[in-house]
């Protein structure tokens, strides 16, 4: 069970996921470890952190003793193995692949305080096969936080066949305790909202594709009819559409053909075109700012 705030969190993946979980953590009053084998990676983690707190700062939401003191709780580190060490809860945000996700946890385990919570933020895969591969199934969950962590409130803990109901508890107070609000999820591919959302995201590119509409018109008409904060495009080139393609085979190879990968979503990723990260995918981006009028055309 989570008693204090003293206890240490590790996150291990500094994307834009880890980042925002690590900034979370740190804000919140938790001793917090962001966990990267890129020395780039972490750098860019480092900046988009301090940038938060800044404009936490700037926009009146946060004292600069406030900012200060969670940026001090906040440390980086390449070694999994020591940051690791005596840390009360694990959240692993590596990609979405099964074997990389044991691996990176396998390797924590050994270090983590008894008992320790391990947590994956998968939106999409199996956590009773992740942990399958640890000594103790029933202390490990889904945590699947949603981005930009900072600003969305909801946290989905996925229960696998084994998770406890102590796992899932504490979990639920570490929730509480940086100011989100969770659900419990049954496993299931896709979870609730990664499932709804990839239907959602693939659809729109089968649009974009058939030359229904422009990127920007599909985007606007989920903002504006559906007040979504974002349209799908938006949002797939925010998350990256090489985790989307990801998440798109698994669910069409475990939920069925209304799922396949639309074929522009093959192509863009193939050509490397991912989004925000690689400054092009549905929209061209310089500086992390997206180019007005750069999205792709309606029957390309």
């Amino acid at each position: 069970m989570m008693s204090t705030k003293t206890e240490k969190v590790v996150v291990v993946g500094s994307g834009l996921m880890g980042t925002g979980i690590a900034h979370a953590f740190s804000a919140s009053g938790f001793a917090t470890v962001l966990v990267d084998a890129n020395p780039e990676a972490l750098v860019r983690a480092e900046q988009a952190i301090s940038k938060i707190f800044a404009d936490g700062i700037k926009l009146g939401k946060l004292d600069p003793a406030d900012a200060a003191a969670a940026a001090a709780r906040l440390t980086f580190s390449g070694e999994l193995p020591v940051a690791a060490r005596g840390a009360a809860l694990l959240v692993e945000t590596v990609t979405e692949k099964l074997d990389v996700k044991k691996a990176v946890i396998a390797e924590a385990l050994p270090v983590l305080a008894p008992g320790a919570l391990v947590a994956t933020n998968t939106s999409a895969l199996s956590v009773t096969e992740i942990a399958a591969s640890v000594p103790s199934p029933e202390r490990v969950l889904g945590m699947h936080f949603f981005n930009p962590v900072h600003k969305m409130k909801l946290v989905e803990l996925v229960r696998g066949i084994a998770t406890s109901d102590e796992a899932v508890v504490t979990a639920r107070q570490y929730c509480d305790a940086i100011g989100k609000t969770s659900i419990v999820v049954n496993e299931s591919p896709g979870l609730t909202t990664s499932r709804m959302s990839a239907l959602l995201g693939n659809e729109a590119m089968y649009m974009l594709q058939e030359g229904t509409a422009s990127a920007e018109d599909i985007d606007t008409a989920l903002r504006m009819g559906f007040n979504h904060p974002m349209g799908p495009l938006e949002l797939g080139d925010m998350t990256g559409w090489d985790t989307r393609l990801n998440v798109l085979k698994y669910l069409h190879a475990t939920l069925g053909e209304k799922f396949r990968p639309c074929p522009l979503i093959i192509k863009m990723v193939a050509a490397g075109r991912y989004g925000r990260k690689t400054g092009h995918g549905v929209y061209k981006y310089e500086d992390g700012q997206r180019v007005p009028n750069s999205g792709l055309k309606a029957g390309i």
